[in-house]
Order: structure tokens, then sequence, then C-alpha cells
């Protein structure tokens, strides 16, 4: 079943203009999203909330400066999150593991002078569908059986490719 159209750029530029009915708009559509991805990278859920409590913060007081032409709204709210979520981790010096299963960990991002590009460089090298499920897991906060099920794939096949990509991301970010 596909999700109702969400117009991200509209309740920002609402935002942008002071409506606090867009912002709620945007906190009812994408919380528990953001608290996933959050929650994924400091594994703490106390910190979790904290981080997109913030991150709500930023995006009212940015949204007026929000350029589409660089970017999604949607992209620049969870990129907003996820500088957050980082910033938490290299502020307590800490690894923090990505997933339960495997030993992919989040160093301290000040390890390379572009980390967001380089891990776009590497996603680049997935396969389509394995990009996909690593996005819809690690961005948009489904699980593996909502990916399964958006995607009409086997969830046996869904996990297998997370797992895949996961082991290349760690090798190509060396």
């Amino acid at each position: 079943m596909p999700e109702p159209f969400f117009d991200y750029e509209a309740h920002l530029a609402a935002c942008g203009r002071g409506e606090r009915q867009a912002l709620q708009d945007l906190y009812v559509q994408e919380s528990p999203r953001l608290l996933g991805v959050a929650r994924r990278l400091v594994r703490d859920t106390a910190l979790a909330e904290d981080i997109v409590h913030d991150a709500f913060i930023k995006i009212w007081a940015g949204a007026a400066g929000f350029d589409p032409t660089r970017g999604s709204a949607r992209g620049w709210i969870f990129s907003i999150t996820r500088h957050l979520a980082l910033n938490v981790i290299r502020d307590h010096r800490r690894e923090t593991p990505m997933t339960d299963d495997t030993e992919f960990t989040f160093h301290d991002p000040i390890e390379s002078l572009d980390p967001a590009g380089r891990i776009h460089r590497c996603l680049d090298h997935l396969e389509p569908e394995r990009r996909t499920c690593i996005l819809h897991a690690y961005v948009d906060g489904y699980s593996h059986a909502q990916i399964s099920h958006k995607l009409g794939t086997p969830l046996g096949t869904v996990k297998a490719w997370i797992k895949r990509s996961l082991t290349a991301l760690r090798e190509c970010m060396g």
C-alpha cells in the first residue's frame, strides 16, 4: 500500500514563515523514523529522543534557509538528525554498533575529512536494490519486514542483501 503524499518542501516553507502547525505536521510525519535513525546511531532511546527534539528545533530555526536546489526537503530533515547524532557520538568518543547482528560500527566521524562523501561513494557501488534496502533501513527507519513488503521481495532476501551490503560498506569505508 503506497504511503500518502506529504509535501515536505511546502511544510518547510510554512515553518520558515512561522506556521507552527507545519512543524507539528512534520513531527507527526517523520518523528518515528527520525527516532529510529537516531536510536540506531546512539543506541540509547532517551538520548535519541533528545536528538530528535533538538533536530526539530533546528528544523524550525533553519527552515527559512532550506534550499530545494541542494537536495530534498526530507533528506535535509534526516541530515540534520544524523548530524546531531554523529555529534553526540563524537562528543562521547565512543563506538556505537549499527546493528545487533554485525560488527559494523560507526567510528568518530573526524577520521576522514568527508565522511558523507565517502559513504555516498560507497553506497553508489551497491546494486540499486541493495542500496534501496540499506536506505530504507537506516534512513527511513523501516524494519526488514516493512522493506520486504514495500519492495515485494522475500524477507530472507532482504535480510541477506542488508547483511552483505553492510559488509561491502564496511570494506569500502575501510
